[in-house]
């Protein structure tokens, strides 16, 4: 137990008073503009200001206002809150036979390990964020739900799904890994504002005939139809992040590197699509906004269409590929990103398995290794992360002997690296394994020495970006 912080507080109110010590990883989130909720389930220390000679509990979760509200609420050292508890929020124990109390009262234990990331002022996220693109085909609804489970229980509040998925994307499974999500939030009847969803429209594409003819475009029609009918999948009132999954114009993406102009054709305009996500705000079916697979120019078209007509939303958020062998977010968009504060969710971090080690291995990763199982039928994946491109290798081989020779895990090397970017908010991964899902949860305990850092540089320096 650690010494009681002193703090300062109304004497009217003292004798309400609970002290949390947030030397656990508590779960805090952020409700309104105004108010944290505080889930008391860790290793989390809770205890009375002034004694009561009673046992008490505390009864479900706690919403705290900020000052001068009441409850009363001040930051004291230590990363500890003072807190004034209404009464009512406190009962005497039923339970038999009666525990001695402690010196201070209240002592609560529960743990939470991911920490958590403003992804906007008002939205608090885990900086992990299980993607669940393989909800529906390497993953079965019972697998997927233990995924799930096991994320939730480690303090993992975001998920993000697309209405594509899963991948490879087929006719006979698209839209299961949202449906799949849906179906887990009502059986485990967790509260829809415990969790942050975030899905994706998809953009114009002629292999995905069976998603509204194509799609052919990402204009107002289509992203109004798309937030329907991902909205009828969920099961749910709204979708919290809502995000264009790539743009409606050429660009080079999933592997390619060098803009064609010839290749240009004439898009759906920032303004209909900005005005259709407006809508859906307005509406109440949407929260917030991002873009995915974007360029510098594209998010700064989003912006300067935002700052001219106050009626459209704001993007939020960038969903990019960042990990050890694509770095490529640091040459313009970073800039961009943090003059305008638009926040990175980094997908891919393990370079789609590759960062792990698993493939570098003599059984080459496995045959149920996603590379392996999928081999010639994702040609998204296997363009960008191909260990037959001497670069991709030589790179890969080098970030793993770095994790070896500090004597850290490859993953925890990989998402280490990501986490520590100050734009990031969350990092998106993938796990179709419970142990998967752990060594990345364990991540979250690695911090990055400079030496390390050091050495890391120096790879990119000789192999810059050979997964962009």
């Amino acid at each position: 137990m650690v010494s009681k912080p002193k703090k300062e507080t109304h004497d009217a109110e003292k004798e309400n008073t609970i002290h949390i010590s947030f030397r656990g990883e508590n779960e805090v989130w952020l409700e309104k503009e105004n108010t944290i909720h505080i889930s008391f389930r860790g290793e989390n220390e809770v205890w009375l200001e002034e004694e009561t000679g009673e046992e008490t509990e505390l009864v479900g979760d706690v919403t705290i206002f900020f000052f001068p509200r009441i409850p009363y609420l001040c930051l004291t050292t230590n990363w500890a809150l003072s807190i004034a508890i209404p009464h009512k929020l406190l009962r005497r124990r039923s339970r038999r036979p009666p525990l001695s109390l402690p010196s201070r009262g209240l002592c609560y234990s529960a743990k939470m390990a991911v920490p958590l990331s403003n992804l906007t002022p008002s939205l608090l996220v885990s900086k992990l964020c299980l993607g669940t693109m393989t909800f529906g085909e390497q993953n079965s609804l019972s697998q997927s739900f233990k995924l799930l489970d096991k994320a939730f229980d480690s303090g993992i509040n975001f998920f993000d799904s697309a209405e594509m998925y899963p991948v490879p994307q087929r006719a006979e499974t698209q839209g299961r890994s949202e449906e799949y999500f849906g179906r887990w939030l009502r059986e485990r009847k967790i509260p829809r504002d415990r969790v942050v969803f975030a899905t994706k429209v998809s953009g114009p594409s002629g292999q995905m005939s069976w998603i509204r003819g194509g799609p052919t475009s990402l204009d107002g029609r289509n992203i109004k139809m798309a937030i329907d009918n991902s909205l009828l999948r969920l099961q749910t009132d709204y979708i919290d992040l809502y995000q264009l999954h790539w743009p409606d114009r050429y660009v080079p993406m999933f592997g390619e590197t060098d803009y064609d102009p010839v290749r240009q054709y004439s898009p759906v305009s920032f303004d209909e699509q900005l005005d259709a996500l407006g809508t859906a705000v307005d509406a109440g079916k949407i929260r917030f906004i991002g873009v995915s697979n974007e360029t510098p120019y594209g998010v700064m078209k989003f912006l300067q269409a935002a700052e001219n007509n106050p009626s459209y939303p704001r993007i939020a958020t960038v969903q990019n590929s960042y990990n050890l062998l694509c770095r490529n977010f640091d040459s313009g968009l970073g800039e961009c990103c943090h003059l305008e504060r638009v926040r990175l969710l980094a997908y891919s971090p393990l370079a789609m398995g590759l960062l792990s080690g698993k493939y570098m291995l003599p059984d080459g990763g496995g045959d149920d290794a996603r590379l392996n199982l999928f081999k010639g039928r994702y040609s998204e994946g296997e363009s960008r992360y191909n260990l037959s491109k001497p670069t991709i290798r030589e790179a890969t081989k080098a970030y793993v002997s770095i994790a070896e020779r500090y004597g850290i895990h490859p993953v925890s090397l990989a998402i280490g690296f990501v986490l520590r970017h100050p734009l990031v908010s969350s990092a998106i991964f993938g796990a179709t394994k419970l142990w998967q899902l752990e060594e990345v949860v364990n991540a979250c305990d690695i911090k990055l020495s400079s030496e390390i850092i050091a050495d890391i540089d120096e790879v990119h320096s000789r192999f810059p970006n050979p997964c962009s």
